[in-house]
């Protein structure tokens, strides 16, 4: 074993060790109160009743993993499981919390593969980089994504979001492969990377319209004959996509009764505005072959919908259910290291200079060049793809929703790098992207275990993060064990919490907590003395509603701007102690 491979051992360990014990020492998120019962409610009784809006497999993984280690109780006899409709809310509160189970045990598990997937997702970057563009870049590209706060953050948690990084890289690599040598193999096994990619995403659909772009690059470079030789053979490895689709969704929704499903999608699908995809999706869900493609053409809705109509969140001192278009910009500007966007910037330039230093500008004639580097285009249409959707959607709930990008901006990114070092004056230059490196790995590990709240410098740390955005950029539930530990170490016999996540206050703090909210105004008497607000809630309260948006004046907890917090649970739960 060479000085790089031990190298390659080392970083994906260190980042093992970082994410397993940051993460037993969170609570729940707010997602994966409903990700997690879902899961179980596919594995263990093969029913899709909870959270459609997702595709299967990260849940499916997480509720198999916590079913051999926990083996915790899986409770049916609820009206949340049997009445509700989509009732995964309340069904994640009596699984986790009021079932005898032991809600950190079955968290921990839950959260478990998904951390092992993550270092996967590692390895295979450092495998696959290696293999074409060299040791260096992949060694580079290696340790921007293990130290990335982002990916340390996300993907400990039983969401979607590295899942989907995972079903980007594999579905474009695979596909890259096919388009290179288009045998059988290769068709099916582009076939069987998109469908992976579909269960895990729904978001990953882009992947087609990158599909798209790439072949037309091919053609443009090889002659249209290729176009024409693709088109079947595309088809073909779509077909197989679809299937893998279907098989994965009866797997997980045959006990479905199929007159439930129907009555609860066509409930969910009510006030969609798009009435004849609605239509054919309840047409699809009356056949007993197609109702588990149904199954997923619903859940593919549901986010479509939620994702055209945004969710109410604060961002640089304003509250909005309508988004910003420069919200993904400026938070991807934050929450990476700072000493990455210079490596970013220092790449970027090296690449113009050398666009500037080309003879041939002419755009038409640069495309062909294009298909000789189809690697790099087909990240770059990628990352410009998912980025405009992302920009152009009012939902803005966190820079988790990109990360499926950013393995390929730290490929080309590391690339850049290493190409530069080939020139003169390569040890001094080595010496610069080494302290870069180092700062970003420093920056990162000082953090620990609060990856979820990290903002850079220019944000003022994550100290002040806070005052950019929260929910998942911030404050998504994580710290209510934390909180538990202050109550019990200052022997608060009683505290007043807001408390926006996952987690149980009943659970963790017994007593020792009463319901709060901005309306109840500022406890007095016999009230409790102390007060713990999440920084969600308080941001939102604080936050100006942009126009057209209201708030009631009882909900802005102006009461609360008289006092300063004592303390923090973690950086996300305000601590105060009241006269």
């Amino acid at each position: 074993m060479n000085i790089k491979s031990i190298a390659v051992v080392f970083v994906l360990g260190v980042m093992l060790v970082l994410m397993l014990f940051s993460a037993a020492g969170d609570s729940a998120t707010m997602d994966e109160l409903a990700h997690i019962p879902a899961g179980f409610g596919y594995v263990k009784m093969h029913d899709y009743r909870l959270n459609p809006e997702h595709p299967p497999l990260i849940k499916a993984l997480s509720a198999y993993s916590a079913w051999l280690f926990a083996k915790p109780y899986f409770p049916t006899n609820t009206e949340a499981w049997q009445k509700d409709i989509n009732g995964q809310w309340t069904q994640g509160t009596i699984f986790l919390y009021e079932s005898d189970n032991d809600a950190d045990k079955i968290i921990f598990w839950s959260r478990f593969p998904l951390i092992l997937l993550t270092i996967f997702l590692g390895g295979l970057l450092f495998w696959w980089t290696r293999n074409k563009f060299g040791e260096n870049t992949a060694l580079l590209t290696l340790i921007l994504y293990a130290f990335s706060p982002t990916v340390l953050a996300h993907g400990r948690y039983v969401t979607t979001d590295l899942g989907a990084s995972f079903g980007f890289f594999i579905g474009l690599i695979a596909f890259l492969k096919f388009i290179e040598k288009p045998v059988w193999k290769n068709i099916v096994l582009a076939g069987l990377s998109l469908g992976l990619a579909l269960l895990l995403k729904f978001s990953l659909v882009l992947l087609i319209p990158v599909f798209l772009a790439v072949i037309f690059v091919k053609s443009w470079g090889v002659g249209y004959k290729y176009l024409f030789s693709m088109a079947g053979k595309t088809i073909l490895a779509g077909l197989v996509a679809i299937l893998l689709v279907w098989i994965t969704y009866f797997f997980f929704n045959y006990n479905y009764p199929q007159d439930r499903q129907l009555s609860d999608a066509k409930f969910l699908l009510a006030s969609h505005p798009n009435k004849p995809l609605a239509e054919m999706d309840l047409w699809l869900m009356k056949n007993e072959a197609t109702r588990h493609l149904g199954q997923y053409l619903l859940g593919f809705l549901m986010v479509s919908q939620r994702a055209g109509g945004g969710n109410t969140g604060y961002f640089l001192g304003e509250v909005s259910a309508s988004g910003w278009r420069y919200y993904f910009p400026v938070l991807y500007l934050l929450k990476e290291t700072l000493a990455f966007h210079l490596l970013t910037l220092l790449a970027m330039a090296l690449w113009l200079i050398k666009i500037l230093r080309s003879k041939n500008l002419k755009v038409f004639k640069k495309i062909g060049s294009w298909a000789n580097n189809i690697n790099e285009f087909s990240f770059l249409a990628l990352i410009i793809i998912y980025w405009a959707s992302s920009m152009i959607s009012p939902l803005n709930i966190g820079i988790r929703h990109v990360l499926p990008t950013f393995p390929f901006i730290y490929i080309l990114v590391s690339k850049k790098i290493t190409e530069w070092f080939r020139s003169k004056n390569f040890k001094v230059k080595r010496i610069i992207v080494a302290i870069l490196v180092a700062w970003m790995v420093a920056g990162t590990a000082k953090s620990f275990p609060g990856f979820l709240s990290y903002y850079n410098e220019l944000a003022g740390g994550t100290k002040n993060g806070y005052k950019i955005a929260v929910d998942s950029n911030y404050d998504w539930g994580q710290d209510l064990k934390r909180l538990k530990k202050f109550v019990e170490q200052n022997n608060i016999e009683k505290i007043a919490v807001d408390y926006f996540g996952g987690g149980n206050l009943q659970y963790y703090l017994g007593d020792k907590f009463e319901p709060w909210h901005s309306a109840l105004g500022v406890p007095t008497g016999d009230q409790p003395k102390w007060l713990a607000v999440s920084a969600t809630f308080r941001q939102g309260a604080y936050g100006a509603p942009v126009p057209g948006f209201e708030r009631k004046p009882e909900d802005s907890y102006l009461w609360l701007k008289n006092y300063e917090p004592v303390a923090r649970a973690g950086k996300s739960i305000f601590i105060y102690r009241l006269p």
